[in-house]
């Protein structure tokens, strides 16, 4: 890592660039609006279409559970990133408590589950698009996608995050003018949809769980895409204005954005329109706007759930050049990688990123109409190992502190390690559910394949660097 450097502005502002390099050019504003656009994506805007169809009225029940399970997993992270605070996050964490293997396998691992993500979000933006102009083929627009992306995240971290704020703004104001137009309709009975608009229709057709259980248990694993990026708060610890205020912060409001945004809109979405009407190929927000009959209403919402996939692509970009950083730094990744820009960004980092997101449109081309389900399927299993990881170096941490080796951290997650043991056999029920659909298995055989290629990475780098599989005595007792 690189040594402290202090920039003696004379506004008196704080030091401009972190321990890391990196310009803290991120703000409480648009920390704030990461957190919250982080927990606003594709996969409820999207993804919940398909859920619907499978579960029913019940995803509303899915979404508050693995809710309750992010929360566990966020107030860990947390414990840890105000121990210490750094952009490598998760991946330093593992390296630390598990041991550099462990460090190397997360920070490829997660690096790979925002390459996927993209791919994701490309393909739910060329949908989208396939709205207003439907012979416009997907690949085409992913590109164009992706190229415009890729220039804003080479300017400034002050443009992404300035960017994100934006995009989460326009998230957040629609979903809760959509859940007040939608309360609206089920209370006065306007509109189209108002004469079969009710709360009954959360159990009328066929009961709450109307293909069982075990199908709504199947969902868990769209469900939990749906929750990938949240984590992203933690990356941005290297590059946040003032971390051990704003981060507390961005975590602590995770519940009530996850009972308003998921559970409060999914419910009153479910009771707007019955279940039974909505198709896997639409976005359920933009099937309940088109059948409310508001003017334009569902070309509006349209493009708020473009926006969406933007925004989680756009993270993505910055996200995967901060970790390939983070692994250049510990000699798990070429050094070129690490470097900075004059910008003091990542920009050789972000650029190899992009060129792998296009693979995305290279699937779109190939697969259109399976491309977006192989995609998730292979992000969210990605996902899973990197919160796994934050979980176990959050037991781990506990441990220390229990026996004096370490500080006590100033965010202390509630219930210690007991939601944390909770969340890991959730999390590894989850996994299980992937293995039993057909369609999410193919990420399982990915994941097969990525840990030969981790493995033989893992094995050239210890011959050409023997210390590199030394477990590092990390001293930061005195910060």
């Amino acid at each position: 890592m690189t040594s402290v450097q202090v920039d003696s502005n004379n506004d008196g502002s704080e030091a401009a660039e972190s321990d890391e390099g990196y310009e803290r050019g991120l703000g409480a504003r648009q920390v704030q609006m990461i957190a919250i656009g982080g927990a606003i994506g594709v996969g409820l805007f999207l993804k919940a279409g398909a859920n619907i169809e499978k579960a029913g009225p019940s995803l509303i029940l899915m979404y508050a559970l693995a809710g309750v399970i992010i929360f566990f997993i966020m107030r860990a992270l947390g414990e840890l990133l105000l121990y210490r605070p750094v952009s490598g996050s998760f991946a330093e964490y593992a390296r630390e408590f598990l041991g550099p293997f462990f460090g190397y396998v997360t920070g490829w691992t997660y690096w790979l589950m925002w390459i996927v993500t993209g791919m994701a979000e490309l393909t739910a933006a060329a949908i989208y698009i396939h709205y207003w102009f439907p012979d416009i083929p997907q690949w085409t627009t992913a590109l164009v996608f992706l190229v415009l992306l890729f220039g804003l995240n080479l300017i400034s971290v002050k443009l992404f995050g300035e960017l994100e704020f934006w995009f989460s703004m326009i998230k957040v104001t629609a979903l809760i003018g959509m859940i007040v137009i939608g309360l609206g309709v089920v209370t006065f009975g306007f509109s189209a949809a108002g004469d079969t608009a009710s709360v009954s229709n959360l159990w009328d057709y066929d009961g709450f769980f109307p293909n069982g259980i075990g199908s709504s248990l199947m969902t868990l694993q769209g469900v939990m895409f749906a929750f990938l990026a949240v984590e992203l708060v933690g990356v941005t610890a290297g590059e946040s204005k003032d971390p051990e205020k704003t981060l507390p912060k961005a975590i602590n409001t995770l519940p009530w954005r996850i009972a308003l945004f998921y559970v409060g809109a999914l419910t009153v979405i479910l009771c707007v329109v019955k279940w039974t009407e909505f198709t896997a190929d639409l976005s359920p927000f933009v099937a309940a706007f088109a059948k409310i009959g508001i003017p334009a209403g569902a070309a509006i919402v349209n493009f708020v759930v473009l926006t969406a996939a933007l925004s989680s692509c756009n993270s993505g970009m910055y996200s995967t050049g901060r970790m390939l950083r983070d692994l250049a730094s510990n000699n798990e990744a070429p050094k070129r990688v690490g470097e900075l820009s004059s910008r003091r960004l990542p920009a050789i980092g972000i650029s190899i990123s992009v060129a792998f997101m296009g693979i995305g449109v290279v699937l779109n081309y190939v697969v259109p109409e399976k491309a977006f389900v192989y995609v998730t399927s292979v992000a969210t299993a990605a996902g899973i190992w990197t919160w796994l990881m934050i979980l176990i170096s959050h037991i781990k941490y506990r441990h220390a502190v229990d026996a004096g080796r370490l500080p006590a951290s100033k965010f202390p997650a509630p219930g210690g390690t007991v939601c944390s043991w909770i969340a890991v056999a959730f999390l590894l029920m989850v996994t299980v559910m992937i293995g039993l659909d057909p369609d999410g298995r193919i990420s399982l055989y990915v994941g097969a394949v990525w840990a030969v290629l981790l493995g033989i990475g893992w094995s050239v780098l210890k011959s050409r660097n023997p210390q590199i599989a030394e477990r590092r005595e990390l001293a930061y007792a005195e910060k």
